[in-house]
């Protein structure tokens, strides 16, 4: 069910000055000759220095350079029948920002960078029914997409988000991280007793926005290469202190996809005000460039994790230098067409462009 900043430090100059404004220490020798002649060419001196720093400065004839960093792509295409489309080639792909056509830098079908991973597992009350098997199946995933240079962490998230293990490539402590997961909220979250203080009558028990968005800004952001986080969820946020857009926001300015195992039942929120999980589900897709797979059985998450792992195997490489190349940190939207124009493209809906004041990416602490 139902998202931390590095500081910068800017270092503050000083221009010591000696012998106090406008003044000259001079070591006399105790002769008056070489005294007077000293004292001429100290004035020689210090008049030739006055005229040069009088002088404009030299105009470059170089052109003007302004840096632009090379945007990445992961894409993954599908043909009609959702089959994965491997055999394109560069000339098969038009890249286009906000609406005007790029040219297309650095393409690749090998994948060869590594690949740091997020799991997410819901553990409210919902989730009850499913979750041994999203336990086995969870590490049954890891053991077939992760390589030694990739790393994954394990979160769990329903009236807290617990890091129960950070980034590794240990099999080991991922296994025991997503054993240790365990249902800590009611199935309907209305239901949370309120007990003798006054308290919001908002329902509390799943934080999927914050999780969503303390796996992307205070862990992924700081991480290069690849990056993808799974959430095993009915997508039914409850209680969180950020929004679904606040949880977006985070996965663009981290280049993080996010890819979402709906595991829900509609009418378990007939009393809860209705289900809007896959409305929800949909849009955090949809903007990162992941997918949305419905699951209702154990038999249907091993399927959905199958498919995950060919994804995340089997996909393009896209690399461009933006025309705008203004660091104003807006956000640029992407789009990608195939020819044939029948396959189905799946990437990112868009970036931030960095900015003159802060980098693009920061790095901060989950704990």
């Amino acid at each position: 069910m139902e998202p931390p900043t590095a500081g910068i430090s800017r270092g503050v100059g000083r221009i010591v000055g000696i012998g106090g404004k406008g003044s000259t220490s001079i070591i006399t020798m105790g002769v008056r000759g070489p005294r007077i002649v000293l004292g001429l060419i100290l004035s020689v001196m210090m008049a030739a220095c006055a005229a040069f720093a009088q002088q404009p400065p030299a105009q470059s004839q170089k052109p003007l350079k302004v840096q632009v960093e090379m945007v990445h792509l992961f894409v993954t295409v599908r043909g009609k029948h959702g089959n994965i489309v491997s055999d394109l080639t560069k000339d098969n792909f038009r890249v286009f920002e906000n609406g005007q056509e790029q040219k297309v830098a650095y393409f690749s079908r090998e994948m060869d960078l590594p690949l740091t991973l997020g799991m997410l597992i819901d553990t409210s009350g919902s989730q009850d029914r499913l979750l041994g098997a999203e336990q086995d199946a969870a590490k049954q995933f890891l053991q077939q997409i992760l390589t030694p240079k990739d790393l994954a962490m394990v979160i769990t998230f329903d009236l807290d988000v617990d890091l129960l293990a950070d980034f590794t490539s240990t099999r080991g402590i991922l296994d025991r991280a997503i054993d240790r997961a365990r249902i800590n909220a009611p199935a309907n979250p209305s239901m949370i007793a309120q007990g003798p203080f006054p308290q919001s009558s908002r329902p509390n028990g799943t934080h999927l926005y914050d999780a969503i968005y303390l796996a992307c800004h205070d862990k992924l952001a700081g991480q290069a290469g690849r990056k993808a986080i799974i959430v095993l969820t009915d997508a039914q946020d409850y209680g969180s202190m950020d929004t679904l857009e606040q949880a977006i926001d985070s996965a663009q300015r981290s280049d993080t996809v996010v890819h979402v195992l709906l595991i829900s039942n509609p009418w378990q929120y007939l009393y809860a005000g209705g289900y809007s999980g896959e409305r929800v589900a949909r849009k955090l897709t949809e903007q990162t460039g992941g997918r949305l797979i419905r699951v209702t059985s154990g038999k249907e998450l091993d399927k959905a994790f199958k498919e995950l792992a060919q994804e995340l195997r089997s996909q393009y490489v896209i690399g461009y230098y933006p025309t705008n190349a203004a660091r104003d940190g807006s956000f640029r939207k992407i789009k990608v067409e195939t020819t044939p124009e029948k396959d189905r493209v799946l990437t990112r809906a868009g970036y931030y462009a960095p900015s003159q004041e802060w980098p693009r990416l920061g790095s901060a602490s989950l704990e």
